[in-house]
């Protein structure tokens, strides 16, 4: 008998995208905007000031740890301030607004778009990120039906909390959705604690040895996701 599976919540970096060389061309765009905008920056914005600067942001902000775009613009209004800038927070902002837009030139993995083309003609599918990619600007608005983020939930995967809100917004029980994700702990473990069945994007064949988690389907391609997703329903 076939499980009656509605819903499908994904991962997006590392699964549909490489975030490291994402991140690293958007911080890249970002300095070249500060070295020409307010160039008295960079100096605050080494290593071992950022260590300073994020720290003192969690202490003055615990609860908005989650949420990266917060934590990056405050993180980057401290900078500013320790510059000396009149118009610190304006900068900051503006400095954020040109990081956000290389963080969401994304290159997709291949099949990624195809699979997620297909998977959206017969289920729901949402974002669940840790992360703070925008799905529109990203250019996946078309095959998803909507995202939620750590930010949202206040928690990060794998609590909990982040699997069980797509469930509580559409009504479904976690034998009816199916997580998609890279990383074993965050993604997998998190998905499995709720009840929900999992693929492993292994997309760098990586070893199970490391983690008790066992995932219902692993796929070495994304191109190989719709059978995977298929296989989990009829067996």
């Amino acid at each position: 008998m076939a499980r009656d599976i509605r819903l499908l919540t994904l991962d997006l970096d590392n699964t549909l995208w490489d975030v490291d060389s994402t991140i690293i061309d958007a911080e890249k765009s970002m300095r070249q905007w500060m070295q020409a905008h307010a160039p008295e920056s960079l100096e605050h914005y080494t290593p071992e000031a950022l260590i300073d600067h994020r720290h003192a942001v969690v202490q003055a902000h615990p609860e908005k740890v989650h949420d990266l775009s917060f934590m990056r613009t405050a993180v980057l209004t401290r900078v500013m301030n320790a510059a000396g800038y009149d118009d610190a927070q304006a900068l900051a902002q503006s400095a954020f607004d040109v990081f956000f837009a290389g963080r969401n030139r994304v290159v997709f993995f291949p099949g990624a778009i195809a699979s997620l083309a297909e998977l959206k003609k017969n289920f729901t599918i949402y974002a669940l990120t840790n992360g703070n990619a925008d799905i529109q600007r990203a250019g996946l608005s078309d095959y998803l039906h909507g995202a939620i983020s750590s930010a949202d939930v206040g928690k990060s995967k794998p609590h909990p909390e982040m699997f069980k809100a797509p469930l509580r917004k559409l009504d479904l029980s976690p034998h009816q959705a199916i997580h998609i994700g890279d990383n074993l702990v965050d993604d997998i473990a998190g998905a499995l604690n709720v009840g929900m069945y999992t693929v492993w994007v292994n997309l760098t064949s990586s070893s199970l040895a490391d983690t008790h988690a066992q995932p219902h389907q692993e796929i070495n391609h994304l191109k190989e996701l719709p059978g995977a997703i298929a296989d989990i329903i009829d067996h």
